[in-house]
């Protein structure tokens, strides 16, 4: 009896002693939001244990009072959280990348899983924060001229009066490629309007692209390849950046950005506003730069109801006038010899909404949803014309990361409502309506050997066209730390559209409307390529790739126009293109070397003779050196060659070269000074033939194969005020 009454007595001092408290914590990647299992948490004593599938770690062995917790990953910066127990309450911990390379650090939101670039077996090619930032103040208008810098990839200016152009990749046309914002689709049909020259380059975080098919993941359209935009999130630290730009063709650009965050509600804003002055370059007498004037606005709000909920509303407005011709009607001097204009005003109101839940499985649930209103009015000599296109998405989808596997599937619906105003003058084209319904699945494997497998299947029903089918799959392998490889195969189609951009803009009140039993395009595209990555200590690397693609094409849209101007519509038998394009990049401590050749063979197989693509080069090749010293100064040189290219009259227009320059000067960490140079050997198509044929009270203009602009200097100045 007394040894139980002195245990009972001891233990009573013991007991608070011995107490233990609850730690709770969330573990999440601060660039992605994604949880982050297998996190090692190291706690008092130097006790680990590992966060689980969805990023979540909970321990009730220790004792109350202040601690210093270390969260580690590989890949990622050591973290140390100081807490004082007891606090019940789940923390959130943000690890950071380490930021050791692009190919090693950057995840990408197109795969539809968020895969780190180099373990994903979809090729994604990504221009970064870095690059967005660059180009904010070397062409702070538009991303145009940066998408035109990577291999494949070919920026076709449409139009010597309005200056429109769109994005052809691997040969094919524009409306072959998929434009998205955030995995939103932005522009199509008459919605596709100048849409590359409307998106600044600091509203952006990072532009992904991929090239071959990507209509698995996101439907029709998609067959060339597909751009998406990624916006930027707001951070704890308060972001401001102001942007100043004057060139020498009167192009002026303010723009600025700013963001902040806390724990429930954060923000983002972009505003920007151009200037630019009509300019007649080669003395013809007709516009080469358009006048144009453009704001544009784009306000998000963000609410975080927890740790695992984000919710993100944005706007967008975007309000352009543009106006091309001659250069006396541009100037109010019209007469009976001087009439000739294009003048388009253009209005875009856009609504978006995202809401990314994390389930308690580690799962992640995402709603998107866009509404788009897209309003042109085109103002020529002889014509007036406006039109409006509703654009609007809905999309819900789930994602299960597993150690092993990961699972992504979902459903959504997207369509378009083109309508003639009343206001318009006569035209051809009458109002109608595209509405698609998808759904989706992709499975993702991580086999032995560091081998990945992806497989997916799209099933779409459109009102006009009927069933798609598209499967879809690619595999990854690495040999060794230096040598990997990707192979894949995917299908895809695309829907006609009377007013899909055209390497060459038509009149619109001569465009047909498209023929009874037209069909949908339908495409199988396959791709293959080899890497090397080499380390050669800690301030130089190499890395080289080698790809392969085709793209097969059946049942083609053909545009034609009749001698009496009509354009109509019909469909060919099918169009292949083919090649492969090789990348080096080289990095010798301050020194970085990028140098790319394409080889692509695009062919339009309808045709009995003259099958080449038009105005598609052959051979092209690139090159960008840049050499910085820390903290003071950047240097940067580019060139491009471009190969002979084919007319549609079997003639073949000359080879060219492209060069540029910039210095900037830094002056501590917040502001920056940039000189810039473009089309430093002024070549222009002009100097080779002139512009247009007929009068210039009536002139037609010729097909673009190169610059019309010249060569231009811009002086820009970037001030980052909230920098600490």
């Amino acid at each position: 009896m007394k040894n139980w009454m002195l245990l009972l007595f001891c233990s009573c001092f013991l007991l608070p002693a011995s107490a233990q408290e609850i730690f709770r914590a969330l573990v999440k990647d601060k660039q992605t939001q994604l949880p982050l299992p297998g996190v090692t948490v190291i706690t008092g004593g130097g006790k680990g244990i590992t966060t689980n599938d969805s990023g979540r770690v909970e321990t009730a062995s220790l004792p109350a009072g202040k601690h210093s917790i270390q969260f580690s990953f590989v890949g990622y910066e050591l973290y140390t959280l100081t807490t004082k127990l007891p606090d019940t309450s789940w923390h959130e911990v943000l690890l950071t990348a380490v930021q050791k390379s692009l190919e090693e650090v950057t995840v990408v939101a197109s795969t539809r899983n968020n895969q780190r670039i180099e373990n994903s077996p979809l090729k994604v090619e990504v221009l970064g924060k870095e690059e967005m930032d660059e180009e904010n103040t070397i062409k702070p208008g538009n991303i145009a001229s940066i998408l035109g810098d990577i291999s494949g990839i070919q920026i076709q200016q449409s139009s010597a009066v309005s200056g429109n152009a769109n994005v052809r990749i691997q040969g094919l046309d524009g409306r072959y490629t998929q434009i998205l914002r955030d995995g939103m689709p932005l522009f199509d049909g008459f919605s596709g309007g100048f849409g590359i020259l409307q998106i600044p380059p600091l509203d952006l975080k990072q532009v992904e692209l991929i090239k071959g098919s990507a209509s698995t993941l996101y439907g029709g359209g998609a067959i060339g390849g597909l751009i998406n935009l990624i916006s930027k999130k707001p951070g704890y630290e308060q972001e401001g950046i102001l942007t100043l730009n004057q060139t020498t063709l009167k192009e002026s650009n303010v723009n600025t950005y700013i963001a902040k965050r806390n724990k429930t509600v954060g923000y983002t804003f972009f505003g920007g506003v151009t200037h630019q002055g009509a300019v007649d370059v080669n003395d013809d007498s007709f516009s080469d730069v358009p006048k144009l004037d453009a704001v544009i606005v784009h306000p998000r709000f963000f609410i975080y109801p927890g740790s695992n909920t984000t919710i993100a509303m944005g706007y967008t407005g975007t309000f352009e006038t543009r106006n091309g011709g001659d250069m006396q009607v541009i100037k109010g001097n019209k007469d009976v010899v001087h009439q000739f204009f294009e003048k388009n005003k253009t209005m875009r109101n856009t609504g978006d909404l995202l809401v990314d839940h994390t389930l308690g499985n580690g799962s992640r649930l995402e709603l998107k949803a866009s509404v788009s209103s897209f309003d042109r009015a085109i103002t020529t000599n002889v014509h007036y014309f406006k039109g409006n296109q509703l654009n609007y998405f809905t999309e819900a989808s789930w994602l299960l990361p597993k150690e092993k596997y990961s699972i992504v599937a979902g459903m959504n619906v997207t369509g378009d409502q083109f309508n003639v105003l009343p206001s318009s003058g006569a035209v051809a084209l009458r109002n109608y309506g595209n509405n698609t319904i998808g759904a989706f699945a992709q499975a993702t494997l991580n086999l032995p050997a560091n081998t990945v497998l992806e497989a997916g299947l799209r099933a779409d029903h459109h009102n006009r066209y009927g069933n798609f089918l598209l499967p879809r799959v690619a595999l990854f392998h690495r040999f060794n730390e230096q040598w990997a490889t990707r192979l894949g195969a995917g299908w895809g189609y695309k829907a006609p559209n009377p007013l899909a951009v055209q390497t060459v803009d038509y009149p619109i009140e001569n465009i047909q409307p498209l023929p009874a039993g037209i069909k949908a395009e339908l495409s199988t595209g396959y791709n293959a390529e080899v890497n090397f990555k080499k380390q050669f200590g800690e301030h130089a690397s190499l890395f080289i790739n080698h790809a392969f693609f085709f793209t097969r094409i059946n049942d083609p849209v053909i545009t034609t126009e009749e001698g009496n101007g009509e354009v109509d519509f019909s469909t060919g038998s099918h169009i292949l293109t083919g090649g492969f394009d090789t990348y080096v990049q080289l990095k010798l401590d301050a020194l970085e070397l990028y140098a790319g050749y394409t080889y692509t063979v695009a062919e339009r197989k309808y045709l009995p003779n003259n099958q080449f693509m038009p105005l598609t080069p052959r051979n092209r090749m690139a090159f960008v050196v840049v050499y910085e010293i820390e903290d003071a100064w950047r240097f940067g040189l580019e060139g491009s060659y471009t190969g002979r290219q084919y007319r549609d009259n079997d003639s073949k227009t000359p080879g060219y070269m492209f060069m540029a320059a910039m210095v900037e000067k830094k002056f501590g960490d917040k502001l920056s000074l940039v000189l810039n140079c473009e089309n430093l050997l002024d070549y222009r198509q002009s100097k080779h033939e002139a512009l247009y044929t007929g009068t210039i009270t009536d002139p037609t203009f010729k097909p673009l194969w190169a610059p019309i602009d010249g060569r231009v200097v811009n002086l820009s100045l970037r001030w980052n005020w909230a920098h600490k």
